[in-house]
């Protein structure tokens, strides 16, 4: 099936699916979730909005792995390939909540709550529908344009931690001018 041709209704139905997901997976871990640490806190403080460190819960899975979305069989069904397998990520953020595999790193924690700031200014539908979209339109999770640009804001701060810059005014350019 040419994914590229799929009806507005159906990209419609999936997109909420996902946000169906996202959302439930963000009550499934938001329990065992905790509040950014104090140093934490202080690394990321410069490049982020005050709400988004006070909301940002990180939940680290030990001994287990984040399974991958029910939906993935029908997605499957219908022709999508290479769908990202969730229990290889190092995290997965839900909206505020970010489950991680391993040990936070501040080059982890920055990526993830690129993500943070994508949800807070696009809302999980839009997010959700953008994600897919983007996943539909690159073939691939490398070529979604969300992870794209945590991706490079991630490399920005990991290469030259002294370059402040404001990842809500990023994220809000890259709204404008339609990268995503």
């Amino acid at each position: 099936m040419d994914l590229s041709k799929l009806s507005p209704g159906m990209i419609a139905q999936i997109a909420s699916m996902i946000e169906d997901y996202i959302t439930s997976s963000k009550k499934k871990y938001a329990a065992q979730a905790e509040p950014l640490t104090e140093a934490q806190r202080n690394a990321m403080q410069a490049y982020f909005p005050t709400q988004v460190l006070d909301s940002a819960r990180l939940c680290m899975l030990r001994d287990k792995r984040v399974p991958n979305p029910s939906m993935y069989s029908m997605a499957k069904l219908m022709g999508f390939r290479n769908l990202p397998d969730f229990s290889e990520m190092a995290a997965i953020t839900y909206v505020d909540v970010i489950v991680s595999h391993q040990e936070f790193t501040d080059a982890l924690l920055f990526h993830e709550l690129v993500h943070v700031v994508q949800y807070t200014q696009l809302g999980v539908k839009e997010f959700a529908v953008r994600y897919m979209s983007g996943f539909i339109q690159g073939g691939s999770y490398e070529e979604i344009p969300l992870e794209k640009m945590a991706y490079q804001l991630e490399q920005r701060f990991s290469q030259n931690a002294k370059q402040i810059f404001s990842v809500d005014d990023e994220v809000r350019q890259w709204c404008e001018g339609g990268k995503f």
